[in-house]
This record gives structure tokens, sequence and C-alpha cells, in this order.
């Protein structure tokens, strides 16, 4: 048997590499939405083994998810993220989400990497929400709301700040207070430029909002279709955090992947699609399309755009793959024999 190794690359071999870097992070998610739309990926879809039967018992109990794929173009990798979330993490002193990516050459599908892709996965997912807004907020949007103060909702904001820097007010609104207020102390020190204000509800802060961020694990909607100012940009990236009012008050719906998002069935142009309130027809856009020219994100300032994401694996090969390429280049992280 021929030998083989394989990379290995910890937390801090990631921040070696700069995996903290979100431009890098957004321009990757860019390519990875082209790709996908192209045709020039493989993505089996997301298989989830939660611990219960409902959404209440996977939030309370957590979830393991396999996320297998293969991106082509420059990329060319396959490999598979596994992602576990427990939500009492907190209480042992450990970060929710844990991510560990294989990446295997597509050529003899063997590992060449293990990666530890936590910190990918939290940017990956804020580099999503920031191409959106990138491509769907109004280019003079100021205010933004940002729904759950948790890891998503700071890579939201350091996505968004890269794509629309003239922000200039940030409300907070998370169902623990404290949580808010330590997200407006944190963020303040790291955009001092800002004026960030944390919240007891969400209304009056939508109201006033250009871009409304839902990152929560919210199992009934709480953001309502009469706060949506014309011109809002409604973010729904978790579970039914939006009235399906919103969705019916919204002049354009547009998705990062509308397969995945009806195979994953949680979010609210989910439900309503499974409910026959939505019809395909309805779904104006992926972001792969919009970058690609062949469909428009916003059309006029008036315009209420509801977007919805759910995410794939894919867009974490992309960033990892660049990461291990340049790993190997400086010579950073841990050579295992696979085989001897």
């Amino acid at each position: 048997m021929s030998k083989a190794e394989l990379l290995f690359l910890n937390n801090k071999d990631m921040e070696k590499l700069g995996v903290e870097n979100m431009e890098d992070t957004i321009r990757d998610v860019e390519r990875a939405y082209v790709l996908t739309h192209q045709g020039d990926i493989l993505a089996p879809g997301k298989c989830v083994m939660r611990w219960g039967d409902t959404p209440e018992d996977e939030n309370q109990f957590g979830r393991i998810n396999a996320m297998p794929g293969y991106i082509g173009g420059e990329y060319d990798m396959a490999g598979i993220k596994w992602i576990g979330s427990g939500p009492h993490n907190y209480q042992k002193g450990l970060p929710r989400a844990s991510v560990t990516v294989i990446l295997n050459d597509p050529d003899t599908k063997l590992p060449v990497c293990v990666a530890d892709g936590t910190t990918v996965s939290a940017k990956r997912t804020g580099a999503g929400g920031g191409v959106a807004v990138k491509l769907l907020a109004r280019q003079d949007a100021r205010v933004m709301t940002i729904c759950g103060a948790g890891a998503q909702g700071r890579t939201q904001l350091e996505a968004a700040m890269v794509v629309r820097p003239q922000l200039e007010k940030i409300y907070v609104y998370d169902i623990m207070m404290e949580h808010s207020q330590r997200f407006v102390d944190e963020m303040s020190a790291k955009y001092p430029q800002l004026e960030l204000v944390a919240v007891e509800h969400p209304e009056t802060a939508a109201c006033e909002s250009d871009i409304i961020v839902c990152a929560t694990m919210a199992n009934e909607p709480f953001i309502q279709a009469d706060w949506l100012k014309p011109g809002v940009l409604l973010m729904n990236l978790a579970d039914y955090e939006v009235t399906y009012d919103c969705v019916r008050k919204a002049d354009k719906i547009v998705v990062d992947h509308w397969d995945t998002i009806k195979h994953r069935m949680i979010s609210t142009v989910a439900l309503m699609w499974n409910e026959g309130m939505v019809k395909e027809e309805d779904i104006c856009a992926q972001l792969g399309e919009i970058l690609l020219g062949t469909k428009t994100g916003r059309d006029d300032d008036g315009q209420i755009i509801y977007f919805n994401a759910v995410g794939t694996g894919i867009l974490d090969l992309a960033v990892l793959t660049r990461l291990y390429r340049k790993a190997l280049k400086l010579g950073i992280g841990t050579i295992l024999p696979y085989w001897e």
C-alpha cells in the first residue's frame, strides 16, 4: 500500500492563515454561489441528526449535521462539513457550534486535510448575509436591526460593515437583554463610529431600519409585516422568525439556494411553500443568478425585499480549500500519516 498523508489544522493554525478575514470570505462565498448556479458543484443535501422529534427538542437538546459536497472551478475540492450544535455548551464554557471539515482529493477521493471549521462556519454565514446586503439593501442604508445577539449576529454585522460601511446606527435585540448589552459593548469597541443600541423589543427598531437581520433560535415569528417600511431588506437567516404576512408584503423574494431551503423546511418561506402559499415562480432570484447578472437584485429604493438563506457546506469547502492551499505554501499545520 502506498503511503498517504493529510494535513491537520487546528484553531490556532486557522488564525495564522487569516480565517478572520471577512473580505476574503465574502469573495469565496460569492464564487461558491456563482459555481452553484452554474452547476459546477455536487451537493447531495444536508443530513440532520436531531436529539428529539420537534424543532423545540432540537433547540433544547441539539443536533449534528453532515453536509457533503464538491465544488469545482478554481477550488476543485470535495469534502464534508460535520457540525455539532450544543445549546447548553455555554454552561461549560464552550461555543454552541463546533465544526470539523474534511477535504478529499476529487481524483483519488482520499482525505487530504482535517480542519477546525468553527470560525469558517461563522464567518461564511456572515459573509452570505453580507452578499445579500451588497446585492439587495439600499445603497444609502443607514440603520440596521440585528435580532439575535450571538455569534451569528456578530458576523452579520461584520459583513454588513464591509459592504455598507456607511451604516450609522445598529439596534440589537435578544430575548436576553444582558446578551444584547454585551453585544453592544463588544461591537462598540470594534466599531466606534457606530451608534449601537440594545432594545427590549424589536418593534421600534425594526420600523426605523433599512436592514433587519434575524439570526435567532425562534420557533414563533416575532417580526410583524406592519413594521416593514418601504425599501427595507428583511433577512430571515434561521427558522420561523417572521410572519407569513412579512413575505406577502415583500415586493421580491430572494434566496441563497431554493432547493436547500425547501429541504431544510424550517424558515418562513419554506413553510409557506409547503402549505401552497408560495409558488416556485414567486421566488424572484437566487444570489448566484444576481451575481451572474441573469436576474436583478434591488430595482428601486422603495422595494421591500425578503431574503432567506439556509447555507450549504459548499461555502465552507470554498473557504477551507483556499486556506488549506495557503497552509501548504506557508508550512502551517501538522502533517499526519494516514497510511504508513
